[in-house]
């Protein structure tokens, strides 16, 4: 009896260690919905998610944007869908993880030749705003120091740094450029210290 408790034990913790290895090879999918029920579809997708029916679905979101409304002289941040219509999916492909995605209700389908889930690239996901996990780089600078610029337009100037916001690794520095000293913002993977 003891045998068969230790088998079932040892089950258990290769199932896990399978299901974390399943979520680093998951992909992103792009789901079509009925318009208007893309929150709708979210919510019940992220639900299965919580309660763990399926451990190949890993993530789902909607990808939305921030624009700013002026009525009435008023400025209103507001929040609108990217792709009105179509919903997100992380997971990894299974019979019963497509199964499970393709009948939720509200959805039509996944995006891709003959409906076949076709997954999006890395630059497609930063692309459409899914924010992923970022790394944390953490970098010595101080303002006033000055740095080697190392990539995007102002490749090979060397920058004074005025301003640094840690929780969006990013800088202000002002560049000369023709003469005068111009402020331009720059992510810490763009920049070395000297």
């Amino acid at each position: 009896m003891s045998d068969k408790n230790e088998s079932l034990e040892e089950n258990t913790v290769e199932d896990t260690v399978e299901t974390e290895e399943s979520n680093d090879k998951a992909k992103w999918y792009v789901v079509h919905t009925y318009t208007g029920y893309e929150n709708r579809v979210c919510d019940k997708i992220r639900s299965m998610i919580e309660n763990e029916q399926n451990p190949d679905i890993v993530d789902v979101t909607v990808p939305t944007e921030e624009y700013v409304e002026i009525k009435n002289d008023q400025k209103k941040v507001k929040t609108r869908k990217l792709f009105p219509g179509y919903v997100m999916v992380k997971m990894n492909i299974t019979n019963k993880s497509w199964y499970i995605i393709r009948n939720t209700q509200g959805v039509t389908g996944f995006v891709g030749p003959d409906r076949k889930p076709v997954p999006l690239t890395p630059q497609e996901v930063r692309k459409f705003g899914v924010k992923e996990e970022k790394v944390v780089l953490d970098i010595d600078v101080n303002v006033g120091d000055d740095v080697n610029i190392i990539a995007g337009p102002f490749k090979d100037f060397v920058g004074r740094v005025t301003e640094i916001d840690k929780e969006k690794q990013t800088i202000k520095a002002f560049v000369d450029i023709f003469g005068r000293d111009t402020s331009i913002d720059l992510e810490y993977s763009d920049i070395e210290t000297i």
